[in-house]
């Protein structure tokens, strides 16, 4: 009827609210929370996360060879006032019992670990399965928080909290992003 009066039905806006990625409300998160220092091992599943880091003139981004290193340069950074985040894959994670036990949890430093998580859900890397199947105990037995996010709609809540309750417990805390809420790792045959 609208149309016969000479009145055009309404049109999406161009402008219309975009569904926010995962990855960029992780940036908005991090920014929110003023943790400004972001060391990583390169991941294909956190490329959108590093490349919209690294635009974002708000951070200090940067690979590092390992991630014993990215965990020691966030530690300096918080004893001289920075806060810092270290994103890794899940194989990366099988390195750091030792720098967790010895420099992270002992000294109380407010790390954050992005984890993404490989090993499950299809996984064709055996190597990367038995890591996944590991990283959980090795974080309970060294009591250390640890949150595996799944869903889209609670990813925002759960890396806000975790954050502050990391700062203000000065204690880390290793934020383990499902191939649910990532889509994981995708191999073309």
């Amino acid at each position: 009827m609208a149309a016969a009066e000479g009145h055009a039905a309404p049109q999406p806006s161009e402008h219309a609210a975009q569904p926010r990625s995962w990855h960029g409300i992780v940036l908005e998160t991090l920014k929110r929370n003023d943790v400004r220092i972001i060391p990583y091992v390169p991941d294909r599943v956190l490329t959108g996360l590093i490349k919209s880091l690294h635009a974002d003139p708000f951070f200090t981004t940067f690979p590092t060879a390992r991630e014993e290193e990215a965990v020691g340069i966030v530690s300096g950074a918080w004893m001289g006032g920075v806060r810092g985040a270290v994103l890794m894959q899940t194989s990366g994670f099988a390195t750091l019992a030792n720098v967790l036990a010895s420099l992270a949890i002992p000294y109380q430093i407010p790390l954050i670990m992005f984890v993404s998580e490989r090993g499950t859900l299809g996984e064709f890397n055996y190597g990367q399965s038995l890591v996944c199947r590991t990283m959980r105990p090795v974080l309970d037995s060294l009591a250390m928080e640890h949150h595996t996010i799944t869903r889209l709609d609670e990813l925002e809540f759960i890396v806000d909290r975790s954050i502050k309750q990391a700062v203000t417990t000065q204690a880390p805390v290793a934020l383990i992003l499902s191939p649910l809420l990532t889509g994981g790792k995708v191999f073309d045959k």
